[in-house]
């Protein structure tokens, strides 16, 4: 069994999405029992999505067939990127998000694993997802209040642009833990107790 897990907060050893995902993957095996691919992709400073990054499968790419040195090692590694998605069965993603949206390197992700004829085709009845045989696992950080009963709910644009994003290609198994009113007095301790139990209640 294939896990990837990939960070994508900004903020290091302070982050709580990253705290999340470490326990996630912990809880679900980790190393003991799987092989795991692990991503920091602020870390690595993943680029913006362009005809040069875009993985060689995805048809932007042939717009720049030639590429230099620095361009093609972008390429290879979008390549990598796409290789370890499709092959992962479990994907763990810290999921912090930033003023109603996701960090702009996990929005590049994204652009690097939804690719047509790859992780979706376009069939007579619509768009159909390939890679729909994963476990799918969000640990997410949101600094205010976004649940069902909240008047911002419909700012949420993290949790849900990744969920359509999935669910485009396929990937219907997927798991939340949650950490919110971060930033709100008083309450930042108990939403990660909170989220830390939650954890606990994942299938291992």
């Amino acid at each position: 069994m294939k896990l990837l897990h990939i960070d994508s907060s900004i903020t290091g050893s302070h982050s709580v999405s990253r705290e999340l995902s470490a326990l996630v993957v912990e809880r679900v095996g980790g190393a003991a029992h799987h092989e795991v691919t692990y991503r920091d992709i602020v870390a690595e400073d993943l680029p913006h999505f362009t005809a040069v990054t875009a993985p060689s499968a995805h048809p932007l790419s042939k717009a720049v067939p030639v590429l230099d040195e620095a361009q093609q090692a972008k390429r290879d590694n979008s390549d990598t990127i796409l290789k370890e998605f499709i092959e992962a069965d479990i994907v763990v993603i810290g999921v912090p998000m930033y003023n109603f949206s996701l960090p702009s390197e996990l929005k590049a992700w994204i652009d690097r694993i939804v690719i047509p004829g790859t992780t979706f085709r376009v069939g007579p009845n619509g768009p159909e997802g390939l890679a729909g045989d994963k476990r799918l696992i969000f640990a997410i950080a949101r600094g205010a209040y976004y649940g069902e009963e909240s008047v911002f709910k419909s700012a949420e644009h993290a949790e849900s642009l990744l969920r359509t994003a999935m669910g485009f290609i396929g990937v219907k198994n997927i798991e939340t833990v949650i950490a919110e009113g971060l930033n709100v007095a008083d309450t930042r301790e108990k939403a990660i107790a909170s989220a830390r139990a939650a954890v606990e209640q994942i299938a291992a």
